[in-house]
């Protein structure tokens, strides 16, 4: 009934985070390098308001104790000019010559996300990010936005500008292997984030 109603009136529930849609990223990862030879960084990065006091420096000894639990790669704070904190996950070091492991970096970042929601930090929540490379040193992330449950892509070209040719291309590419974000005004630029080639700190609305 709630359902008809909202057809009615016209309006539409909010999206529901799906953390689980980041397992989609490894395919996408495939995806990629076949469509437009982008190679993962083995950079990822979870980004969220912290709480000032004791209460954020439990939770950030609880991320760090989860993934170095399993020999996992160490936890790195990188705070922002906007009052946001990112913390960086970077991939097991694979066999020379051998491209990140995208698939444990996913399950990291995951990780880091599910102990956050679990601290009450859901809301404070902003976003998740795999960085990416081409041959041509081209930046591009894959953004997953915590609160919609969605990807977009990211590509920084230096300064405040982006190369949106690039990510539209990227949209149609991987569109098949991630949810998508169709509103493009949502598309936040996030200038210097942890595993992209950019000098600037994020952009963060």
């Amino acid at each position: 009934m709630k359902r008809l109603w909202r057809a009615i009136l016209g309006r539409t529930a909010p999206a529901q985070p799906d953390l689980d849609a980041l397992f989609g990223l490894p395919s996408a990862a495939l995806t990629l390098r076949a469509a437009s030879g982008f190679s993962p960084t083995g950079t990822g990065s979870v980004a969220f308001r912290a709480a000032e006091g004791a209460a954020f420096a439990d939770l950030e000894r609880d991320v760090t104790a989860l993934l170095d639990a399993d020999e996992g790669p160490p936890v790195e704070q990188v705070a922002d000019d906007y009052g946001y904190t990112w913390l960086v996950v970077r991939a097991h070091a694979a066999e020379e010559g051998a491209e990140p492991d995208v698939s444990g970096l996913v399950t990291d970042l995951h990780a880091v996300n599910s102990t956050l929601e679990a601290g009450g930090y859901g809301p404070s929540l902003l976003c998740s990010l795999v960085g990416f490379t081409d041959t041509r040193r081209r930046a591009l992330g894959l953004v997953y936005l915590y609160k919609r449950g969605t990807f977009y892509p990211f590509a920084p070209l230096g300064g405040q500008r982006r190369d949106n040719a690039l990510e539209l291309q990227v949209e149609a590419a991987v569109g098949a292997d991630l949810p998508m974000e169709r509103d493009r005004s949502r598309w936040f630029p996030v200038y210097g984030a942890p595993g992209l080639h950019a000098d600037e700190p994020p952009e963060i609305p």
